[in-house]
């Protein structure tokens, strides 16, 4: 709790290492003294330029400099860009305890069981209002909010500078599907006793009036299901157990078996059931993913993963054919519940037209209303602004312009400009009773995962990895004699550069270059020592040579710059500095 005020308060600081100008990763630091506390450790998606990546983390070197000094974590809900990090930082790092909502843990589990994890960390649950001590210098209370994925928690964290109130994702829904509102009254108690920074989402800080509740997107969802006249499928986020738990119900009032596709997606219904946030429906509903065509069509509702298009997921497999299971019929009926996510729109209108190609109609759009956000707009933004009364207010969770938006809602309802701020990832902010500053800096890039999950991606080699991908690659083979000449013609390799017929002028052109830079290997022919007849040649110096020549060369013809690589192989019978084999990579 807060140290008295007539005491030296020790200040907090607030991290983040992920979140702010982004969506995605999001993880804070909240340090006092020699203690830190962690919140979330999320990830995110990668880019198209991102080869060969499967997964984006904020980089935890500072924190593995650091580790003696972490006390613990809190978890504010199970969505991956909250908890989806947590595996790959336990590799590397040591988090004693890990607090969060049933929901959470219960996924978090898993994924630490199938790491081959689960004894690296203690996994402690939380319940609505129920707090938890993590080290000397912090309780935090859980206060049940309103999302798009259940058990979902607002954060009050009270530390020796005062109560901090971290929102979590959250949106106002006053009628939520499972029934659990958001603690509205526990918010309003906390502004009235003080809070004195609010730390909030800022997701839908561009976007007028409040969010829309879950449950609104009900009845076009049955509708949609109702008129259908064949096999209906309905790709969502698997993490949105609210829709999922409507899409059961709307399945069951239609005479509809629910066939699930997708390991995330059973895995999702599974713990929410097992949890209580699924109701249990009638044993007949849930069938195997066979029974989608062996069933009558009318009778069938393929649940699926794969909303947003992801190269691996069902859904993009049923589209190009690649399902074992399940392939589209004409007739069949595909709805995406689901808006794509920035940096996702192409993939997922390749899906849609690759499904009417297969003679499906396809169901999407904001204007069909059959998704709303877990975010709350503007309206909820200000009403959590009136229900905490921040002193100091630290927008977060969203790009640079929805950050600095939501910090415009905070100055028109009465937040001063002066007690607020638009930080980055990495930046050390410094809170104490009187006041908000950056006052250090600390890395903050991002680790890569690649495709097998299990190893990182150094950035050289990813740059490595858009070069090839963008301009291709040149590899030059050239076998020496001992007199300084080609053995053979050189070996060219030239590929994924623009146009076939680039291609063969690029090999006559090299060819015609490096005959041509024989002529002054003599440059590099040396004596041998006093007293010793004959000569030696400076091989790295040729390969050097060679080197320049075909970076020019390819440059100058292709006006791009593809990677370059010679192999130069050195007669074994040199006297002198003779390589076996020399390999230069040019970048």
């Amino acid at each position: 709790m807060a140290e008295s005020p007539n005491q030296t308060v020790s200040p907090l600081r607030i991290t983040p290492l992920g979140g702010l100008g982004e969506i995605g990763k999001n993880t804070w630091i909240f340090q006092v003294n020699d203690e830190i506390m962690l919140l979330d450790g999320g990830l995110s998606f990668p880019t198209e330029e991102m080869h060969g990546v499967n997964l984006v983390l904020p980089n935890i070197d500072w924190l593995i400099e650091n580790q003696e000094k972490i006390v613990g974590m809190v978890v504010t809900h199970g969505h991956e860009d909250h908890i989806g990090g947590i595996p790959y930082h336990l590799q590397r790092l040591r988090i004693p305890v890990i607090h969060g909502p049933r929901l959470a843990m219960a996924l978090l589990e898993d994924k630490l069981r199938e790491a081959e994890l689960l004894g690296r960390t203690q996994l402690q649950t939380v319940g609505p209002r129920g707090t938890v001590r993590v080290g000397k210098y912090f309780l935090v209370e859980y206060l049940q909010n309103t999302h798009s994925m259940a058990d979902s928690y607002t954060l009050a964290i009270h530390t020796p500078v005062g109560v901090v109130m971290h929102t979590g994702d959250f949106k106002f829904d006053h009628t939520p599907v499972d029934g659990r509102k958001f603690d509205y009254q526990r918010l309003a108690e906390y502004g009235e006793k003080g809070v004195l920074c609010l730390i909030s989402d800022s997701t839908n800080a561009e976007v007028p009036g409040f969010t829309p509740s879950e449950r609104s997107v009900y009845p076009n969802l049955e509708r949609y299901i109702k008129e259908a006249p064949g096999r209906v499928i309905v790709t969502t986020f698997a993490s949105s157990v609210h829709r999922i738990h409507m899409l059961l119900d709307i399945a069951q009032k239609t005479g509809r078996s629910v066939c699930v596709v997708g390991r995330s997606m059973l895995n999702m219904i599974a713990k929410a059931k097992a949890l209580g946030f699924i109701p249990n429906f009638s044993d007949s509903l849930l069938q195997p993913v066979q029974a989608a065509n062996s069933l009558p069509a009318e009778r069938v509702l393929v649940l699926t993963t794969g909303s947003q298009g992801e190269p691996m997921s069902a859904l993009t497999r049923i589209a190009g054919g690649d399902h074992r299971q399940v392939k589209i019929q004409p007739g069949d009926t595909v709805i995406f519940s689901s808006n794509p996510i920035p940096g996702n729109t192409i993939s997922v209108v390749r899906v849609i037209d690759k499904l009417m190609q297969l003679g499906a109609n396809v169901v999407y759009g904001r204007e069909r209303g059959i998704h709303v956000s877990g975010h709350g707009a503007i309206e909820d933004q200000k009403l959590m602004l009136a229900l905490t009364k921040p002193k100091f207010f630290f927008p977060c969770h969203g790009e640079y312009r929805m950050i600095r938006r939501h910090a415009q809602t905070a100055q028109e309802m009465g937040v001063p400009a002066a007690n607020m701020l638009l930080t980055e990832n990495g930046d050390v902010v410094e809170l104490t009773p009187e006041s908000m500053r950056v006052v250090d800096r600390i890395p903050a890039g991002v680790d890569l995962v690649d495709a097998s999950r299990s190893t990182m991606v150094n950035s050289n080699v990813l740059r490595e990895r858009q070069r090839l991908a963008e301009d291709g690659f040149v590899t030059v083979a050239i076998a020496l004699t001992p007199q300084g000449t080609f053995a053979a013609r050189p070996q060219i390799s030239i590929k994924a550069v623009a146009r076939s017929a680039e291609t063969r002028n690029l090999e006559d052109m090299l060819r015609t270059a490096l005959e041509r830079t024989q002529g002054r290997f003599g440059e590099f022919r040396q004596p041998l020592e006093a007293g010793a007849l004959g000569y030696q040649y400076d091989w790295m110096g040729i390969k050097q040579l060679l080197e320049r020549t075909v970076k020019q060369v390819t440059r100058e013809m292709l006006q791009s710059h593809p990677l370059i690589q010679v192999l130069l192989q050195t007669p074994l019978e040199a006297p002198v500095t003779s390589l076996p084999l020399a390999v230069a990579t040019s970048a």
